[in-house]
């Protein structure tokens, strides 16, 4: 599946409820699926600075594709790292670093986030492109 159409398959999700509890219930859902991230990768370089809960996020390069885990220890901020990894991970370095996430503003959640998660989130962001930037200068 293209980065596109995982976005748009959030979106439909997102856009089966109304009310923002229900939405926020879905992100804990969301999180819950993620996959325990191994506590050798919760080293202080994989911490997201800018969340006020604890991120951490790996990334590593298999087969020219991207393939992020990640980890945060809030509840709600868990489902966000799910959705960005379900999003962009398993996609090369260049289709990471030309995309536009626009599935965030599409589901409204940047609205319903405290500034604090909003930075949060778009330090998560700033840094899965910044591991895919580093993978595609380190493929040539």
């Amino acid at each position: 599946m293209t980065i596109n159409e995982i976005q748009n398959e959030i979106i439909e999700e997102f856009n089966q409820f109304d009310d923002w509890m229900d939405k926020y219930a879905l992100l804990i859902d969301l999180g819950n699926t993620l996959q325990p991230l191994d506590d050798k990768y919760k080293i202080p370089q994989n911490i997201i600075e800018g969340c006020q809960s604890r991120v951490w996020l790996n990334a590593e390069l298999i087969d020219g594709k991207v393939v992020f885990q990640g980890e945060s220890d809030a509840v709600l901020v868990k489902g966000i790292v799910s959705m960005l990894i379900q999003v962009l991970s398993d996609h090369t370095p260049g289709e990471i670093l030309d995309t536009d996430l626009y599935f965030i503003e599409k589901i409204g959640l940047k609205e319903h986030l405290s500034p604090t998660r909003s930075n949060g989130l778009l330090a998560m962001v700033k840094q899965m492109k910044l591991y895919a930037l580093a993978f595609k200068a380190k493929m040539g």
